[in-house]
């Protein structure tokens, strides 16, 4: 499969209304008062028992959309902002490494997972879907509360490096992705010119047209200058990178008992064997391969969506 931009002139930048998210899609918010933040949630409601949908880094629950719209089928289908992403407020002490702990945020995961159960009166969430560290902090959710998930699908999840495994890791000349999103671009004049500098980049080139329709146009916030603005802090995005290794997925994993599906992108960040070498210490587990780089729902929404129906569809 091959996913591109198409070629050509650049459109305009969509503008934040509710062209790209259907006014039917609930936008709403929990407030976790003793985790000190507010998570937002996009609703798009939808037949079955309740799915979680979380975000890569970076990113914001908007991105899902696609992928929502064709799970609704099945399931009542809800996507959360990570605190400080998307319309998520900061945690109260601001960005600090400790607020953006990937254990913190795991928890944070758990929290909105109980909110929906309570909701929903239903023991068990239909489904836990989650892109790169989104995916690693649903697991996480669900080692620390095994049957949290009736089935979990995690699209090229991050890995975080043990201590041990940091020890030994050879960057090379590569700066560390803390660095490169310190040094990434923030702010720009309008969002056409956002779409014009974002579209030529290679984390872009494999993008459907709308995945970048709806970065521009949710993961951008306007500002009181006229200029648009990364909603999650270039510093936020370093902090949860650096803090990575917080998190033992290799232990965790051994409480998970939700049957799980990863979707490894053959030209993503991590290599199948270590895809494989997780799944040894968990239960019912498969691993599918995606013919696409480490952004896969925002360049293969369509195989990511038929793969999730796929699998939840098994008895």
């Amino acid at each position: 499969m091959a996913f591109t931009l198409s070629s050509g002139a650049i459109p305009m930048a969509p503008q934040p209304d509710d062209s790209l998210i259907p006014s039917g899609v609930r936008r709403r918010r929990i407030a976790l008062p003793d985790r000190g933040v507010e998570i937002a949630l996009l609703d798009w409601g939808g037949d079955g028992p309740v799915a979680l949908l979380h975000h890569a880094n970076g990113f914001c629950a908007a991105l899902w959309a696609p992928v929502a719209e064709r799970l609704r089928e099945c399931f009542r289908v809800v996507a959360m902002d990570a605190r400080g992403h998307g319309d998520s407020s900061m945690p109260a002490e601001g960005a600090v490494a400790e607020a953006f702990d990937w254990t913190t945020m795991a928890a944070d995961v758990g929290v909105v997972a109980a909110e929906l159960l309570k909701e929903s009166g239903d023991r068990q969430l239909g489904l836990g879907l989650g892109h790169s560290f989104g995916g690693t902090l649903t697991l996480a959710a669900e080692s620390a509360r095994p049957g949290l998930y009736r089935r979990i699908v995690l699209a090229d999840p991050v890995i975080p490096p043990t201590p041990a495994m940091l020890a030994e890791m050879d960057w090379g000349d590569r700066p560390p992705l803390a660095e490169l999103a310190r040094r990434r671009r923030d702010i720009w004049p309008n969002r056409d010119v956002a779409r014009e500098r974002l579209a030529g980049k290679a984390l872009f080139a494999r993008w459907t047209p709308r995945a970048l329709d709806l970065y521009l146009g949710e993961g951008l916030g306007d500002r009181e200058d006229g200029q648009v603005e990364l909603k999650c802090s270039r510093e936020v995005e370093a902090l949860i990178f650096e803090s990575s290794a917080s998190l033992n997925l290799f232990e965790c994993v051994t409480s998970v008992a939700a049957p799980s599906l990863f979707l490894w992108a053959r030209d993503g960040n991590f290599p199948r064997t270590v895809y494989e070498e997780l799944c040894r210490g968990m239960g019912e587990t498969r691993i599918v391969d995606a013919d696409a780089g480490h952004l896969i729902p925002m360049e293969a929404p369509d195989w990511v969506a038929d793969r999730v129906l796929e699998f939840c569809s098994e008895r």
